[in-house]
Protein backbone atom coordinates (compact mmCIF):
# COMPACT_ATOMS: atom_id res chain seq x y z
CA UNK A 1 0.00 0.00 0.00
CA UNK A 2 1.49 3.36 -1.23
CA UNK A 3 1.77 5.71 2.00
CA UNK A 4 0.37 9.28 2.00
CA UNK A 5 2.47 11.83 1.98
CA UNK A 6 2.22 15.87 3.29
CA UNK A 7 1.61 16.25 -0.50
CA UNK A 8 -1.84 15.20 0.34
CA UNK A 9 -2.62 17.70 2.77
CA UNK A 10 -3.66 21.13 1.86
CA UNK A 11 -5.77 23.63 3.99
CA UNK A 12 -8.80 25.38 2.67
CA UNK A 13 -10.88 27.86 4.15
CA UNK A 14 -14.52 27.26 4.74
CA UNK A 15 -16.76 30.54 6.00
CA UNK A 16 -13.51 32.06 7.39
CA UNK A 17 -12.12 28.68 9.22
CA UNK A 18 -9.52 27.18 8.36
CA UNK A 19 -9.73 23.19 7.68
CA UNK A 20 -6.29 20.82 7.24
CA UNK A 21 -7.81 18.87 4.42
CA UNK A 22 -6.08 15.06 3.37
CA UNK A 23 -7.25 14.75 0.21
CA UNK A 24 -6.31 11.53 -1.96
CA UNK A 25 -7.87 9.20 -4.21
CA UNK A 26 -10.43 9.51 -6.90
CA UNK A 27 -13.50 8.38 -8.19
CA UNK A 28 -16.90 8.69 -5.97
CA UNK A 29 -16.55 11.49 -2.87
CA UNK A 30 -16.02 9.83 0.72
CA UNK A 31 -15.85 12.34 3.47
CA UNK A 32 -14.01 10.72 6.10
CA UNK A 33 -14.59 12.35 10.04
CA UNK A 34 -12.24 11.04 12.34
CA UNK A 35 -12.45 10.70 16.24
CA UNK A 36 -9.83 12.12 18.46
CA UNK A 37 -6.79 11.72 16.37
CA UNK A 38 -5.80 14.61 14.14
CA UNK A 39 -5.63 13.59 10.21
CA UNK A 40 -3.65 16.58 9.04
CA UNK A 41 -0.22 17.69 8.65
CA UNK A 42 0.60 15.50 12.62
CA UNK A 43 -0.83 12.77 10.31
CA UNK A 44 -0.45 12.65 7.13
CA UNK A 45 0.32 8.59 6.50
CA UNK A 46 -3.25 6.98 7.90
CA UNK A 47 -3.45 3.77 6.57
CA UNK A 48 -7.38 3.81 6.48
CA UNK A 49 -7.09 6.85 4.30
CA UNK A 50 -4.88 5.50 2.23
CA UNK A 51 -7.00 2.06 1.70
CA UNK A 52 -10.01 4.04 1.24
CA UNK A 53 -8.30 5.79 -1.65
CA UNK A 54 -8.33 2.72 -3.77
CA UNK A 55 -11.76 3.08 -4.30
CA UNK A 56 -12.87 6.80 -3.53
CA UNK A 57 -11.87 10.61 -3.52
CA UNK A 58 -11.49 10.78 0.01
CA UNK A 59 -11.75 14.02 2.09
CA UNK A 60 -10.33 13.50 5.51
CA UNK A 61 -10.59 17.64 7.73
CA UNK A 62 -8.91 17.91 10.93
CA UNK A 63 -11.89 18.95 13.22
CA UNK A 64 -10.78 22.92 14.57
CA UNK A 65 -8.77 22.56 17.96
CA UNK A 66 -7.05 19.28 16.76
CA UNK A 67 -3.71 18.98 14.80
CA UNK A 68 -2.16 22.20 14.09
CA UNK A 69 -5.99 24.29 13.09
CA UNK A 70 -7.53 26.69 15.90
CA UNK A 71 -10.99 26.45 16.89
CA UNK A 72 -12.67 29.92 17.05
CA UNK A 73 -14.04 30.67 20.11
CA UNK A 74 -17.78 30.22 19.77
CA UNK A 75 -17.13 26.86 17.88
CA UNK A 76 -17.61 24.51 21.11
CA UNK A 77 -20.06 21.58 20.12
CA UNK A 78 -20.73 18.75 17.82
CA UNK A 79 -23.24 20.67 16.06
CA UNK A 80 -20.69 23.17 15.07
CA UNK A 81 -18.84 20.89 13.81
CA UNK A 82 -21.81 18.97 11.81
CA UNK A 83 -22.38 22.54 10.27
CA UNK A 84 -19.50 23.24 9.36
CA UNK A 85 -19.04 19.91 7.13
CA UNK A 86 -22.40 20.79 5.80
CA UNK A 87 -20.76 23.83 4.30
CA UNK A 88 -17.80 21.75 3.76
CA UNK A 89 -19.63 19.61 1.09
CA UNK A 90 -21.38 22.88 -0.41
CA UNK A 91 -17.77 24.49 -0.80
CA UNK A 92 -16.39 21.60 -2.40
CA UNK A 93 -19.45 21.05 -3.90
CA UNK A 94 -19.41 17.41 -3.10
CA UNK A 95 -22.22 15.14 -4.43
CA UNK A 96 -23.40 11.67 -3.64
CA UNK A 97 -20.69 11.88 -1.08
CA UNK A 98 -20.02 8.74 0.96
CA UNK A 99 -20.41 9.71 4.62
CA UNK A 100 -17.88 7.77 6.78
CA UNK A 101 -17.07 9.10 10.72
CA UNK A 102 -15.46 6.53 13.84
CA UNK A 103 -16.63 7.07 17.44
CA UNK A 104 -16.25 10.79 17.95
CA UNK A 105 -16.96 11.40 13.69
CA UNK A 106 -19.82 8.74 13.84
CA UNK A 107 -21.42 11.39 16.45
CA UNK A 108 -20.47 14.02 13.67
CA UNK A 109 -21.81 12.34 10.81
CA UNK A 110 -24.80 10.98 11.92
CA UNK A 111 -25.60 14.81 13.32
CA UNK A 112 -24.96 15.71 9.57
CA UNK A 113 -27.25 13.19 8.54
CA UNK A 114 -30.08 14.50 10.45
CA UNK A 115 -29.75 17.90 9.26
CA UNK A 116 -29.61 17.09 5.61
CA UNK A 117 -28.61 14.19 3.04
CA UNK A 118 -28.98 16.19 0.19
CA UNK A 119 -24.86 15.77 -1.22
CA UNK A 120 -25.22 12.18 0.61
CA UNK A 121 -25.39 8.43 -0.68
CA UNK A 122 -24.86 6.34 2.24
CA UNK A 123 -23.58 7.11 5.52
CA UNK A 124 -21.00 4.64 7.96
CA UNK A 125 -20.67 5.14 11.68
CA UNK A 126 -17.93 3.37 12.95
CA UNK A 127 -18.41 2.40 16.82
CA UNK A 128 -20.00 5.61 17.14
CA UNK A 129 -20.92 7.42 20.50
CA UNK A 130 -23.48 10.61 20.89
CA UNK A 131 -26.82 9.18 21.94
CA UNK A 132 -27.68 8.00 25.18
CA UNK A 133 -29.34 4.12 24.98
CA UNK A 134 -28.82 3.82 29.05
CA UNK A 135 -31.10 5.14 31.67
CA UNK A 136 -29.55 8.07 33.87
CA UNK A 137 -27.76 6.04 36.07
CA UNK A 138 -26.61 3.79 33.64
CA UNK A 139 -22.87 5.06 32.29
CA UNK A 140 -23.06 4.40 28.49
CA UNK A 141 -19.61 5.07 27.94
CA UNK A 142 -16.19 4.61 29.94
CA UNK A 143 -14.85 7.80 31.26
CA UNK A 144 -11.72 8.20 29.84
CA UNK A 145 -10.90 11.33 31.39
CA UNK A 146 -11.02 8.76 35.12
CA UNK A 147 -9.21 6.28 33.64
CA UNK A 148 -4.66 6.07 32.86
CA UNK A 149 -3.91 6.09 29.44
CA UNK A 150 -3.26 2.01 29.77
CA UNK A 151 -6.40 1.11 30.72
CA UNK A 152 -7.89 3.43 28.28
CA UNK A 153 -5.90 1.24 25.66
CA UNK A 154 -7.07 -1.83 27.32
CA UNK A 155 -10.82 -1.07 26.62
CA UNK A 156 -10.20 0.55 23.36
CA UNK A 157 -7.97 -1.88 21.05
CA UNK A 158 -8.19 -5.85 20.69
CA UNK A 159 -4.57 -5.21 21.09
CA UNK A 160 -4.08 -2.72 23.60
CA UNK A 161 -0.31 -2.61 22.73
CA UNK A 162 -1.55 0.06 19.34
CA UNK A 163 -3.01 2.51 21.36
CA UNK A 164 -0.77 2.59 24.78
CA UNK A 165 1.48 5.48 24.14
CA UNK A 166 5.39 5.24 24.89
CA UNK A 167 5.10 8.68 26.50
CA UNK A 168 8.68 9.07 27.76
CA UNK A 169 10.29 8.62 23.99
CA UNK A 170 7.51 10.42 22.21
CA UNK A 171 8.76 14.13 20.53
CA UNK A 172 7.33 17.37 22.16
CA UNK A 173 5.44 17.47 19.20
CA UNK A 174 3.38 14.63 19.60
CA UNK A 175 2.78 15.18 23.20
CA UNK A 176 1.93 18.54 22.30
CA UNK A 177 -0.91 17.19 19.95
CA UNK A 178 -1.82 14.47 22.47
CA UNK A 179 -3.02 17.23 24.87
CA UNK A 180 -4.41 19.30 22.10
CA UNK A 181 -6.91 16.49 21.25
CA UNK A 182 -7.82 15.34 24.78
CA UNK A 183 -8.55 19.25 25.01
CA UNK A 184 -10.17 19.35 21.89
CA UNK A 185 -12.35 16.45 22.92
CA UNK A 186 -14.03 17.31 26.12
CA UNK A 187 -14.44 21.11 24.21
CA UNK A 188 -16.75 19.79 21.99
CA UNK A 189 -18.47 16.57 23.64
CA UNK A 190 -17.84 16.87 27.96
CA UNK A 191 -21.06 18.38 28.89
CA UNK A 192 -23.49 16.19 28.26
CA UNK A 193 -20.70 13.49 28.05
CA UNK A 194 -20.35 12.03 24.37
CA UNK A 195 -23.57 12.87 23.51
CA UNK A 196 -26.57 14.46 22.40
CA UNK A 197 -29.57 13.56 24.47
CA UNK A 198 -32.00 14.93 21.39
CA UNK A 199 -29.87 13.26 18.87
CA UNK A 200 -31.63 9.74 19.53
CA UNK A 201 -35.58 11.21 18.50
CA UNK A 202 -33.72 12.44 15.37
CA UNK A 203 -31.99 9.45 13.93
CA UNK A 204 -35.24 8.20 12.15
CA UNK A 205 -34.90 11.53 10.29
CA UNK A 206 -31.69 9.10 8.38
CA UNK A 207 -33.17 8.85 5.08
CA UNK A 208 -29.63 7.49 3.20
CA UNK A 209 -28.68 3.87 3.35
CA UNK A 210 -26.71 3.38 6.97
CA UNK A 211 -24.06 0.91 8.14
CA UNK A 212 -23.23 0.40 11.77
CA UNK A 213 -19.51 -1.03 12.17
CA UNK A 214 -18.61 -2.32 15.42
CA UNK A 215 -15.26 -3.69 16.05
CA UNK A 216 -16.13 -5.91 18.41
CA UNK A 217 -13.05 -6.23 21.51
CA UNK A 218 -14.41 -2.60 22.02
CA UNK A 219 -15.13 -1.89 25.66
CA UNK A 220 -15.23 1.94 25.47
CA UNK A 221 -18.59 1.49 24.52
CA UNK A 222 -20.80 -2.18 23.86
CA UNK A 223 -21.88 -4.01 21.16
CA UNK A 224 -25.61 -3.66 22.81
CA UNK A 225 -25.09 0.01 22.67
CA UNK A 226 -24.15 -0.08 18.75
CA UNK A 227 -26.58 -2.10 17.94
CA UNK A 228 -29.48 -0.11 19.51
CA UNK A 229 -27.61 2.81 17.48
CA UNK A 230 -28.34 0.92 14.62
CA UNK A 231 -31.95 -0.06 15.69
CA UNK A 232 -32.76 3.96 15.43
CA UNK A 233 -31.83 4.28 12.03
CA UNK A 234 -34.55 3.18 9.33
CA UNK A 235 -32.96 -0.06 7.49
CA UNK A 236 -29.26 0.23 9.08
CA UNK A 237 -27.56 -2.47 8.90
CA UNK A 238 -25.28 -3.61 11.71
CA UNK A 239 -21.56 -5.38 10.94
CA UNK A 240 -19.43 -6.74 13.71
CA UNK A 241 -15.43 -6.79 12.67
CA UNK A 242 -13.16 -9.47 14.24
CA UNK A 243 -9.78 -8.18 15.64
CA UNK A 244 -10.62 -4.58 16.02
CA UNK A 245 -11.91 -2.64 19.48
CA UNK A 246 -13.20 1.17 19.75
CA UNK A 247 -11.17 2.24 16.66
CA UNK A 248 -11.48 -0.42 13.54
CA UNK A 249 -9.88 2.24 11.23
CA UNK A 250 -6.59 1.80 12.88
CA UNK A 251 -6.77 -1.90 14.25
CA UNK A 252 -8.02 -3.42 10.74
CA UNK A 253 -7.19 -0.23 7.79
CA UNK A 254 -7.87 -2.75 5.18
CA UNK A 255 -10.73 -4.53 6.32
CA UNK A 256 -12.43 -1.44 7.46
CA UNK A 257 -12.33 0.13 3.83
CA UNK A 258 -13.19 -3.09 2.86
CA UNK A 259 -16.16 -3.10 4.61
CA UNK A 260 -17.24 0.55 3.86
CA UNK A 261 -16.60 -0.23 -0.11
CA UNK A 262 -18.53 -3.59 -0.09
CA UNK A 263 -21.44 -1.45 1.74
CA UNK A 264 -21.29 0.96 -1.19
CA UNK A 265 -20.81 -1.32 -3.98
CA UNK A 266 -23.91 -3.27 -2.46
CA UNK A 267 -26.46 -0.20 -2.25
CA UNK A 268 -25.41 0.94 -6.02
CA UNK A 269 -26.27 -2.61 -7.45
CA UNK A 270 -29.43 -2.05 -5.23
CA UNK A 271 -30.38 1.37 -6.82
CA UNK A 272 -29.56 -0.34 -10.34
CA UNK A 273 -31.28 -3.60 -10.45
Amino acid sequence: MAAASAENIHTIQVNGIDLDINEQGSGAPLLFLHPGHPLGRFAPNEPALAALAKSFRVVAPTHPGFGHVDAPDWMTNIDDLAYLYLDLLEALDLKDTVLVGASLGGWIAAEIAVKSTVRLSCLALANPVGIKVGDRETRDFVDIYGIFDKEIAERAYADPAIGTPDIPNLSEDKLFHMARSREATARYAWSPYLHNPKLKSRLHRIDIPTRVLFGEADRITREGYCRAYADCIPGAQFTTMKGAGHFPHKETPDAFAQAVSAFVVGKEKELVS
